[in-house]
Formats: C-alpha cells, structure tokens, sequence
C-alpha cells in the first residue's frame, strides 16, 4: 500500500527504487485511504503479509525476516 496521491509519481518510484514484485497497491488517496483503519498502521514503512484469502500472516516485517518469511512461503 502506498500513501502517495500522484499515480506518475508513485509509478517512477517503483521503477527508481527497483521493486520487482508482480503487484503494487494504492488508492491515490493518502492518508484518507480506508486501509490505514484496516490494516491498523499509522505510519510508514508498515509491511502487512496477506495470503490470496485476505487473511494477515504477519505485520511489521522488514528487510533479511521479510526475505526469510517470503521464501518460506513461497519456496524461493
């Protein structure tokens, strides 16, 4: 999920900051998104695992523990 507003913007910095993964989420409507009362955050960076069911696996997961729990779900 991003908080960001302007979708040209938002789409250059996946590209600069070289996010590889398949799906990128925003509504384009930062903070007034109704995800940060869903997903519980207040600020960012908040990292939410959610399986194809919509089910959270973990939160507040970062850097070599988000890497570790992302090959172990899916086998990399």
């Amino acid at each position: 999920m991003s908080l960001d507003s302007d979708r040209s913007k938002w789409l250059a910095a996946i590209e600069k900051d070289g996010l590889v993964w398949d799906y990128h989420v925003s509504d384009l409507k930062k903070w007034a998104t109704p995800y940060k009362d869903i997903y519980k955050f207040s600020g960012i960076p908040h990292t939410v695992l959610v399986d194809r069911d919509g089910n959270i696996i973990q939160t507040k997961i970062r850097g070599g523990a988000l890497e570790d729990k992302l090959e172990s779900i899916f086998g990399y």
